[in-house]
């Protein structure tokens, strides 16, 4: 598995859904381009004073393409999600991913980011981004449109901290593959 596995099509005159796709399938390629290809040490390894660890990143963007596109979907997150007590630690995810195979880890990314893919498709096709998702918190009320932004905006952020550790392990840089 590597960042060639995510298809990415040429969007220049899309529906909203289309971009916004296509912008979270192009940042997902750089995410999986700047975390791909290294060992067991250099995923776990740590830049103080921060804590974070690209093992770290790959986990929680697993977590965070399932739960956001469960709520979406208006559907229970799936496994291994499930089984957590997320009040207890919500840490789980960054804390344990320093443990976990690295294949394991890009298996639970690379799984998480196709399901997600194939929802989204689905959820576009069946009511496009307007539907209202109600979660039981009144507060929480969105529609697919701001769950899809909300879920590219993590990426965007997270893809950055992925730049700045992957350099500092091997010095790879840049915005895009050669």
């Amino acid at each position: 598995m590597d960042w060639t596995d995510i298809p990415l099509t040429e969007c220049l005159r899309g529906d909203e859904a289309e971009m916004l796709q296509f912008a979270l399938d192009r940042v997902r390629r750089q995410f999986a381009w700047k975390t791909g290809g290294l060992d067991a040490e250099q995923l776990r390894r740590q830049h103080p004073p921060s804590t974070m660890t690209l093992a770290g990143l790959i986990k929680h963007l697993a977590f965070v393409e399932d739960g956001f596109t469960a709520l979406a979907a208006d559907q229970p997150l799936g496994p291994p999600w499930d089984v957590r007590d997320w009040v207890g630690n919500d840490e789980w995810g960054w804390e344990s991913a320093v443990t976990d195979d690295p294949q394991e880890l890009y298996g639970l990314w690379y799984g998480s980011v196709e399901r997600s893919r194939t929802a989204w498709a689905t959820m576009s096709a069946d009511g496009g981004l307007d539907v209202k998702v109600d979660d039981a918190d009144p507060a929480w009320i969105k529609n697919r449109r701001r769950i899809l932004i909300d879920l590219l905006e993590e990426y965007l952020k997270h893809t950055g901290h992925a730049d700045v550790l992957r350099e500092a392990v091997d010095g790879l840089s840049g915005n895009d593959p050669r």
